[in-house]
Order: structure tokens, then C-alpha cells, then sequence
């Protein structure tokens, strides 16, 4: 669990950080979020996604709980987009560093090549952490609308971020 910790606790943080008011919620969320993976470590499907992904997503639905559960979503999103992203305070190591900046990049360089309006849904659900219909409410758009516009973001997303 160490290990997992070690790969993966400074990217749940910061994705915690970045989602959540203040830094006690988000030592919080990954406290928690570290002991479901250690209770769910026998559903790891390593054929589905990689480890970090699977704890990340774990930490990203735990700190959308706690901001539902807080009904501070607003408030938040509305801060956030004020922000720059957080800096996170765990030291990581020059190789894992540099491998998380590497993976920043190809992120942002898929998203990048999304058109505006599925870019917008994928932003507006990942990083706000708003549901499908918070994000048809927010922007305008029909529920459907949205729903496709996700999955053909998605899908996009995946073929441009499968590995070489």
C-alpha cells in the first residue's frame, strides 16, 4: 500500500486541491480516498486501467461527494475558474515528476483537439465536477445534447491518449 501511496498520492492530491475549498477537505478526501483502495483493492482490474487512474478516479468521486454533500458546488466552480491550479505540496520524485508533467502535456494537447463544445463538457464535468444535467442547466443545452457530446469527446479522448 506504501507503493500505491507513493505512485499515487500526489496526484490524488492535487486533483483534491483542485476540486475542494480548502486543504483540510482535501487531506480528508485522500485519507478516505486511500482507505477505500485499500478495502476495494481485490475489484483492481489492471485490464481495465492503469492504477493510477483507478485511485485517481476513486479520489475524484470522493471530493464530488464531499462537495454535494457540502452544496458548495457553485461556489467552488466559481472560485476555481479565478484560480491557477494548485501546487501541491507532497514532493515527488524528478522521474515521476517529470512523467505526470509529461502526461499533463498529452492530456492537454488531446483536449486541445476536441471541438469547443465537447472540450466544454468534458472540462465542465471533470474538473467541476458537475453532473450531465448541472452542465445542460449551466450551459443551455438539451441533457441529450450534452450526453453526446460526452461520449464523442470521450471517445475521441481515448483514441487520441491509447498509447503508441
Amino acid at each position: 500500500m506504501q507503493d500505491v501511496y507513493a505512485r499515487c498520492g500526489g496526484r490524488g492530491f492535487a486533483i483534491a486541491l483542485r476540486l475542494l475549498p480548502t486543504r483540510a477537505d482535501a487531506e480528508e478526501v485522500l485519507q478516505e480516498s486511500f482507505l477505500e483502495v485499500w478495502r476495494r483493492a481485490r475489484e483492481f482490474d489492471p485490464d481495465r486501467g492503469g492504477l493510477e487512474g483507478w485511485v485517481t478516479t476513486i479520489v475524484r468521486t470522493r471530493a464530488i461527494d464531499r462537495l454535494r454533500a457540502q452544496g458548495t458546488v457553485a461556489r467552488v466552480a466559481e472560485g476555481a475558474s479565478h484560480q491557477g491550479p494548485p501546487v501541491s505540496a507532497m514532493p515527488t520524485a524528478p522521474d515521476e515528476a517529470a512523467s505526470q508533467e509529461e502526461s499533463r502535456a498529452r492530456v492537454q494537447e488531446a483536449l486541445a483537439q476536441l471541438p469547443p463544445e465537447q472540450r466544454e463538457v468534458v472540462e465542465l464535468a471533470y474538473f467541476e465536477g458537475l453532473s450531465q444535467r448541472e452542465i445542460s442547466e449551466r450551459t443551455g443545452h438539451p441533457l441529450g445534447t450534452v450526453k453526446t457530446r460526452a461520449r464523442l469527446a470521450l471517445e475521441k479522448l481515448g483514441g487520441l491518449l491509447d498509447p503508441p
